[in-house]
Order: structure tokens, then C-alpha cells, then sequence
């Protein structure tokens, strides 16, 4: 009997994250064992993930679960789990947009969906928020695209595009877009906006906590009082957002705002939850986009912010750049309803073949 296991697998850039893509059928079906399996995948825990496909960090310890959905309004089925680096533990309580851009990709070159045409569209039904996302994938002569013109802040060099339309996403993980109920709440002492369009996010003024929130990530991680206190406030923001009890969860995420510095509507530091992103999620840019056209919220007073059409476009500054977020809503009574969100991610194909754990973990007969 071989000592290992081979498990079908793709390793995709996704955005600006990276990760490692299985079909739902070549993995266990017992969560325990699954998880077992992945962290054996990814060298985790160890925080060089030195003996695994891991790339010892959270962008890039990451894994999507994906299968033929048996949906009438979805082409595949896609699960989000995050592999932590330095802990046994794989997390299914948040999505990951950045992966969702690989996706598309993945299930036209595993033969899941067909091509039709120039472009095909695949429609994805994200597990982890029971909600739906349409990526558009460039496929000329059947054959999925990567090179291409489309640059996004994180990724180096230019791609094809891939849009990527969010249907139903707003209170996905929360119940509601506000959770709250309120624009503002006073937790641990200072003014936040608690809000989920497909990410739960904790909106905070970086000045409320003495930073200026244009520091590099790095100057963040190292101010141990600042962790410590954002820290305090996830944990308590984290019932009020019906999220329970938050201490083990990679959810809400925490987003320091300050002012524009490049033309965008504000400028952002997010921890995710322990480190600082190097750029912003997927949903947690959307998450904050949508804030700032919350009249009274966090994010409006910082971004100032103003608008009177029904389809407007939102740069969210990050520590690499900016994130581009087109949004449908509509406004009675001060209220902002969200029809749609959009934005455009890249995706590559870097490898596929097969992945290798001890046979001791999953002998897979």
C-alpha cells in the first residue's frame, strides 16, 4: 500500500488571493476527515506551511470546494474554507471573492459547465452565504482565456477580465444589511457601523483609535494596544451582528477608515481577523462600499459622500491600491436599498494535476 493519497487538484490565483480547487466528490464526505485532509494539503499548522501547498499566509491558505449544482438558478456549488496557517482549524463561516473569481475557470476547464461562445457565463451558488454570483468568463474556441488587458491593485501585470455580478447578497451572513438595525453603534466605547452586503464588516474611524489608518499593514500588526483593542470590539460586535459568539470565527471583519488619499471615497486598513490585509476582500470592499451610502453611518462621514443616481461606481482605497465596486440602489425615506453589486477580479490557472497527503490521514480505498 503507498504511504500517500492523490487527491485531484488546481492550484489558481484568484484575485489577489490563492488557492487550491477540488472537485466536491474526490474529497471525504465526514467534515472531520475533510478537514483533516485539506490541513494536510496545505502543511498547516505550521506557519511556513513548509510541508504542504500552502503559501504561509491567509491570502494564500485557502481552498474551494466545487460540484455540479442541482439548482435551477445555478450552473456549480461553491464552498469557501479557509486553512489557517499556524492552528488546526479550516473555517467555513465567511465567503472569499477573490477565489469565486477561479471558480468559473475551474469548472469550464474540469468540464463541469461547456462553454458557449466567446463568453460564458456561470452561474455559482456561494454555500458558505447561500447566495448567488454570475462570473463572465472570456472563452474563445471553447478554451477559457487568462491573458488579457485587465489590471487589478495586488496582482502584478494585466489579465483577462472576469465581471463578476452579486445578486442576492446583502444580509447573507447577518440577517440583514444593517444587523443592527442602527447607522451608528457605540461598542467598546467608540462609534462603528455594523453592516453585511456579503461580508459581515465592522466600519471604524481610524482616528477614533489614534491611528491616522494610512499606515502600512506591517506598522498596524505591530501596535499590540491597537490589536488588542480592535480585537475587543469584534468580540462584541460580533452578537450584536447575530454572528454569536466571534472569538474562533474569521467574521466580522474590522475596517479601518480615514479619507481619500487617491481620489477614491476612502482609504482602508481591514484585519482579517488577526492580520492586516495587503489589499481589501472581495465582499469586504463591497461591505464598505455600500456603507458610505448609508446616510449617518461611519463610512458616509468619512467618505462624505453623496449621490442622486440609481448606478454608481465606488474605488475603495486599500494599502496596494483600489478596488472598484459598481452598485444598483435606490433610496426612500433615507433608506438604502441594494439591487446589485458588480466588480471586476482576474483569475489564472497555475497548476493541476494532484495533491498528495499521508495515506495515515485518508486512505481514500
Amino acid at each position: 500500500m503507498s504511504s500517500q493519497t492523490a487527491i485531484r487538484c488546481c492550484v489558481i490565483r484568484g484575485g489577489t488571493s490563492k488557492g487550491l480547487y477540488f472537485h466536491a466528490g474526490d474529497l471525504p464526505a465526514d467534515v472531520k476527515t475533510r478537514d483533516a485532509v485539506l490541513l494536510a494539503a496545505m502543511g498547516a499548522p505550521d506557519e511556513r506551511e513548509i510541508d504542504g501547498m500552502g503559501g504561509a499566509h491567509p491570502l494564500t491558505s485557502k481552498v474551494a470546494i466545487v460540484s455540479k449544482s442541482s439548482r435551477e438558478d445555478a450552473d456549480v456549488d461553491y464552498l469557501f474554507l479557509q486553512v489557517w496557517p499556524d492552528r488546526t482549524e479550516v473555517s467555513d463561516n465567511q465567503n472569499c471573492g477573490n477565489l469565486l473569481a477561479g471558480v468559473g475557470p475551474f469548472a469550464i476547464e474540469e468540464g463541469l459547465i461547456a462553454p458557449t461562445g466567446d463568453l460564458t457565463k456561470v452561474r455559482i451558488y456561494m454555500v458558505n452565504t447561500e447566495s448567488l454570483a454570475v462570473a463572465t468568463i472570456q472563452t474563445p474556441g471553447g478554451n477559457v482565456r487568462y491573458d488579457g488587458d485587465a489590471h487589478i491593485d495586488g496582482v502584478p501585470g494585466s489579465h483577462a477580465p472576469i465581471p463578476i455580478e452579486f445578486l442576492d447578497v446583502a444580509g447573507s451572513s447577518c440577517g440583514a444589511l444593517l444587523p443592527t438595525g442602527n447607522a451608528v453603534d457605540i461598542v467598546e466605547g467608540i462609534r462603528v457601523t455594523c453592516i453585511d452586503n456579503g461580508m459581515p464588516v465592522v466600519c471604524i474611524k481610524a482616528q477614533d483609535l489614534g491611528v491616522s489608518g494610512y499606515e502600512d499593514p506591517e506598522v498596524i500588526e505591530a501596535n499590540k494596544e491597537l490589536c488588542a483593542k480592535v480585537e475587543a470590539i469584534r468580540l462584541a460586535a460580533g452578537p450584536l451582528m447575530n454572528l454569536g459568539d466571534v472569538t474562533k470565527k474569521t467574521v466580522p471583519k474590522m475596517s479601518l477608515l480615514a479619507p481619500a488619499q487617491h481620489g477614491g471615497v476612502l482609504t482602508t486598513r481591514t484585519f482579517i481577523p488577526k492580520r492586516i490585509h495587503e489589499a481589501i476582500g472581495v465582499f469586504g470592499a463591497v461591505s464598505v462600499a455600500t456603507a458610505c451610502l448609508v446616510p449617518g453611518s461611519v463610512a458616509h462621514e468619512v467618505a462624505g459622500f453623496a449621490h442622486d443616481a440609481s448606478a454608481v461606481e465606488l474605488n475603495v482605497e486599500h494599502p496596494t491600491g483600489y478596488f472598484s465596486v459598481s452598485m444598483d440602489v435606490s433610496t426612500q425615506g433615507g433608506a438604502v436599498t441594494i439591487n446589485s453589486a458588480a466588480l471586476l477580479r482576474t483569475a489564472r490557472m497555475l497548476m493541476k494535476g494532484h495533491v498528495f497527503i499521508p495515506t495515515s490521514i485518508w486512505e481514500n480505498k
